[in-house]
Parts: structure tokens; C-alpha cells; sequence
């Protein structure tokens, strides 16, 4: 069976619903895909158990809840999650599987409705009591041995006799559940299996080199123990050399399925001269009558002795830390990947989403780039500014090429009234005279000067001009002359005098007036002269136009 079985997504999705994410985790991390168990979820649950509001119990009894599954890959895997958890996790979690009274309980374990059910349910139910002896140690000691300090001024070291011989034993207990594994390298055939050699592995290195160093502790201290402890810690070291020996098997089981050979330690065994001396010398305490070494011998075979130890744990020290490295190495490596890919994700999210230019660097481009700007009231081109309005043929606007602007749409001629509407900028329009040369109603020529016979003519034009469409001039509520009074006119023969096309007079500040529907402003600026209307007109009232 490969890949993720209904089962497991059926669990996985009750978890999400309750919000259960460790049991979540735990369920992708013991599916019946015939694989390891994925990285992500282990390093999940490692994270778990660095945080104090995380129910490390809660956690445990999942994965044993999962080693009580039919699918010897189900469970398998937990016991992988766990022991991964007990060797990276936070101490805590050792803690409490060391304080439970019993942890698993697989000894009669068998799959029988699998493929490999059966050769795969043996190496489970030895793998069971490897975990449960790693947690019973921890439970008489209160140290995990594959992490404690080593070295000269390292716990096993530094250890007095007394409490050496009662830690020793231990570790053997511990390293004979590993290497009762005994998986051969014709066995080791899926991932799974593969997987826990492998933390099997880094087990029996980091167990072993403590083991060597309590062992050369006690040979130091040999010759220096009463009877009783020495017959006790010669049948320790009886013991060290024959796990030893199963141990190089293991290692070379290790080799051969692919572990890197610099990872792998070398053994070098003490010579066998020392074990004659520890025997004589036990003898002798022993009252019996034997050859005894002299002082000198003695002292240089176990020199000897210590220092082919010393190099045994300096290689198990080497390949550990060595491993350690890789280990680092490769979480920074992925570490860097994963970072790496996610930032590749958000860039091709960020180009999915902003177009290749964006709308804002656009129009700042037409704003400040074009070499002209459009004019609001003249046909002509001013250079640009930040100010003014951008061409209506600027990349902003063809964004949008339905768009018209309103400013083109109306002629000035639709004003409603004398004083006009509100220009583009909103500011109120004056009374004008349009200039025109043939009809009231024609559109202004820029060219052509203002020439009017009188004051009547040339207030005619300017009512004329007010109307909407040429149509028959409607007279405007505005009253130029007051009711009754006399226009003078100033003589049949008076002129104005001729003004450029920049003549204005200001009106007096008038209210804003509301802005008619329909009057709209035109980009062309007319030409026009105002009159200001203060009071009623006489004669002497009239003033040739100043110049501006």
C-alpha cells in the first residue's frame, strides 16, 4: 500500500475540525503511506514540546493511541515519531514517558493482513522494547545517555566508583535492546524500516561512546576497589567487550545499506593481556594463589589498554559530532530552500497581480515626462508642470480609451446668464462680449479686433451672444441702465479704441452661483472686454479701457 488511505484523511479532517493540531500532526506523521514519516510534521511536533502551552501528555497518548492500529506501517511510524521526538524534542517528553508506568505494550504485535505483516510486526515489537528501555533508563538515572556531556570532564568520567557500578549496567541494558534489533541488510527493504535503522544508528554511537568512557573510568579505578567492586566491574568489562563485538556487526549492517562510511566509527579493543590482569588481580583479593603482575607491568598494560579505549571513543566521539554537522548542515540547507521557494511564490504572486507598469508610475510619467501640457482654455501647448492637468494622450488615459473628458464637450454659448457658470478651475465666469466680425452667433475669431460704433451696438452684441443656440435673444433679468434713464451714446462718430486680446476689467466679487447642468467649460480662452456695473451710466462715467 502506498500513498495516504482514505482512513488517514478521514482522521486528519476530524482533527482539523475539533482543532486538535498536534493530533493532526500526528495522524500525517503516522499514515499508512509505506514512507518515513514526512520531516515537516516531525519538526511540527518537535516545536510542540519547546512550548509551554502545549499538553505534552495529550501528545504522548496520541501516539500510542496510533500503536494500537491494525497496519503495521501505522505503527511503525508512531514508534519512528516517537523515538524521533525523544531524541530532538524537549526533555520534558522523556520526562513523562519515563514517569508512565507502562508505555508500549506490542510484545504479542502481528499484522496479518499485509504483505510484509509478518517479517515487519517482529521488528516492531523489538523496537517497542528499545523505546521502552531508552525511557527506563531515563526513569533510574534521570539523564538520557545518548545526550549527555563527553569527554575527559564528562559525566561518565568524572563519575565515582559507587555510582559508576550502578550506571554501567544500565547503559549495557539499554544497548542490548538496540542491538537486538538485528535487522540484516536484506530486511531493510522500505522506508520505514530504513527509517528507524537510522535512529537506531545515531543511538548506538552517541550510547556506546558513553558506555566506553564509564568503562575506562573503571578500569583506572580497578586496582584502587575493594573485592566486591572489583568482581562487580570485571564483569562489567566481560560484558563491554562482547557488545563490542555485536556491535561492529551492526556497524557493518550500517555500511552496507548505504551510511556514510566517515560516519561510522572505528573499534579498537583493548589488548587481551588486560583481562588476564584483572583477573590475577581479583584473585589475589580473593586470597587465592596466583601469578600476579608486577607493578610496573600492570601500570603499562593498563596504559595500553586506556589509550586504545581512548582512541575507540575519540572515533564514536568524532562520528558523533560529525553527524551532528550533517545534521545541522542539512536543516540549514532546507531551511534555505523552504525560504527560497516561498520567496519564489511571492514573486510570482506579486506578478500575477500588478500589471507590468502600474497605474500610479504611469501617470507620474505623464505628469513630469511629456515635453508639453495641454492648456484647460487654449489650443495652445505650455510646458509642463506639476500642476496642471496631463495630456489626454498620456498612458493614463489610454487605460481607459472610452474615456472623454466633460471639458470638451460644451460650447461657452450655453451659458444660462449674463455672469456665466463656474469655469474649469470653479472659479465664477465674468460677463463677456464675445468677439465676433460677421453674425452675434458665430464662434470667436482669434485674429480679428474689436471695432463697435457705439455703446448700443455694442451692448446688443453682448446680449445677443448670451443666448443658447443663436436663438431669438430673450431680455435678461439684469438691467444695465436703470428704468427711465436717458442712454448717452456719446456722439454718432464715437468709437471705443481697439484692445488686444488680453483687455480684461475685474467685476466686482459676486456670490458663487449654483452651476448649471449645461454649462460646461471649453479649453479656449476668448478674447473679451468687461464692463463693470456700479451704478447708472452717465456720461462722464465712460473711461477708455486701461491696459494690462
Amino acid at each position: 500500500m502506498s500513498g495516504q488511505s482514505i482512513t488517514d484523511r478521514i482522521a486528519a479532517a476530524q482533527h482539523s475540525m475539533t482543532g486538535s493540531a498536534i493530533s493532526k500532526a500526528v495522524c500525517k506523521a503516522t499514515t499508512h503511506e509505506v514512507s518515513g514519516p514526512k520531516k515537516k510534521h516531525l519538526d511540527y511536533l518537535i516545536y510542540c514540546t519547546n512550548e509551554m502551552n502545549v499538553n505534552v501528555p495529550q501528545l504522548a497518548d496520541t501516539l500510542f493511541e496510533r500503536t494500537t492500529n491494525s497496519s503495521w506501517v501505522v505503527v511503525f511510524k508512531a514508534l519512528i515519531t516517537t523515538h524521533h521526538i525523544m531524541m530532538y524534542g524537549n526533555e520534558r517528553f522523556i520526562q513523562y514517558l519515563a514517569s508512565r508506568n507502562t508505555l508500549f505494550n506490542l510484545n504479542n504485535f502481528l499484522d496479518k493482513g499485509a504483505l510484509q505483516g509478518y517479517d515487519m510486526s517482529t521488528f516492531i515489537r523489538r523496537y517497542s522494547r528499545y523505546l521502552n528501555e531508552k525511557a527506563l533508563s531515563y526513569r533510574l538515572v534521570a539523564v538520557d545517555f545518548t545526550k549527555m556531556k563527553r569527554g575527559i570532564d564528562g559525566v561518565m568520567r568524572t563519575m565515582n566508583t559507587e555510582k559508576l557500578i550502578k550506571t554501567l549496567p544500565i547503559i549495557q541494558n539499554q544497548l542490548d535492546a538496540l542491538l537486538d534489533f538485528q535487522a540484516n541488510p536484506n530486511e531493510l527493504t522500505n522506508g520505514v524500516i530504513n527509517a528507524a535503522f537510522m535512529l537506531l544508528f545515531k543511538d548506538s554511537i552517541r550510547l556506546f561512546a558513553a558506555y566506553n568512557e564509564g568503562v575506562i573510568n573503571l578500569l583506572e579505578k580497578y586496582f584502587d576497589m575493594k573485592k566486591n567492586q572489583c568482581k562487580d566491574a570485571l564483569d562489567i568489562y566481560k560484558k563491554f567487550l562482547y557488545r563490542m563485538t555485536k556491535l561492529s556487526e551492526f556497524l557493518k549492517v550500517a555500511e552496507q545499506v548505504g551510511i556514510d562510511q566517515g560516519d561510522i566509527p572505528d573499534l579498537t579493543q583493548a589488548p587481551s593481556s588486560l583481562l588476564e590482569a584483572l583477573e590475577q588481580h581479583l584473585a589475589s583479593l580473593e586470597g587465592k594463589k596466583t601469578k600476579e603482575l608486577s607493578a610496573d607491568n600492570r601500570a603499562n598494560t593498563l596504559s595500553n589498554a586506556v589509550s586504545s579505549l581512548s582512541n575507540t571513543g575519540m572515533s564514536f566521539s568524532f562520528s558523533s559530532s560529525r553527524m551532528d554537522e550533517k545534521e545541522k548542515q542539512q536543516a540549514l540547507e532546507e531551511e534555505q530552500s523552504r525560504l527560497q521557494a516561498l520567496k519564489n511564490q511571492r514573486l510570482k504572486e506579486m506578478s500575477m497581480q500588478t500589471p507590468s507598469a502600474s497605474p500610479s508610475t504611469q501617470s507620474m510619467g505623464s505628469a513630469n515626462n511629456h515635453t508639453a501640457g495641454m492648456d484647460l482654455f487654449t489650443n495652445t501647448t505650455s510646458p509642463p508642470s506639476t500642476n496642471s492637468m496631463p495630456n489626454l494622450n498620456s498612458d493614463l488615459f489610454d487605460l481607459q480609451p472610452a474615456f472623454i473628458p466633460a471639458v470638451q464637450s460644451t460650447p461657452i454659448s450655453t451659458a444660462s446668464s449674463a455672469w456665466g457658470g463656474y469655469d474649469a478651475l470653479g472659479d465664477l465666469l465674468k460677463p463677456t462680449v464675445t468677439v465676433h466680425t460677421q453674425a452675434p452667433i458665430m464662434a470667436p475669431h482669434t485674429g480679428s479686433k474689436l471695432l463697435a460704433s457705439d455703446l448700443d451696438s455694442s451692448l446688443a452684441n453682448l446680449v445677443g451672444n448670451l443666448q443658447f443656440g443663436g436663438a431669438p435673444g430673450k431680455k435678461s433679468d439684469m438691467q444695465w441702465t436703470q428704468p427711465g434713464e436717458k442712454k448717452l451714446t456719446g456722439g454718432t462718430n464715437w468709437q471705443s479704441k481697439t484692445m488686444s486680446s488680453t483687455t480684461a476689467w475685474s467685476p466686482a466679487p459676486l456670490p458663487p452661483a449654483a452651476m448649471p447642468p449645461a454649462a460646461m467649460p471649453v479649453p479656449h480662452m476668448v478674447r473679451t472686454h468687461t464692463w463693470t456695473h456700479t451704478h447708472s451710466l452717465t456720461h462722464s462715467d465712460i473711461q477708455a479701457p486701461k491696459y494690462t
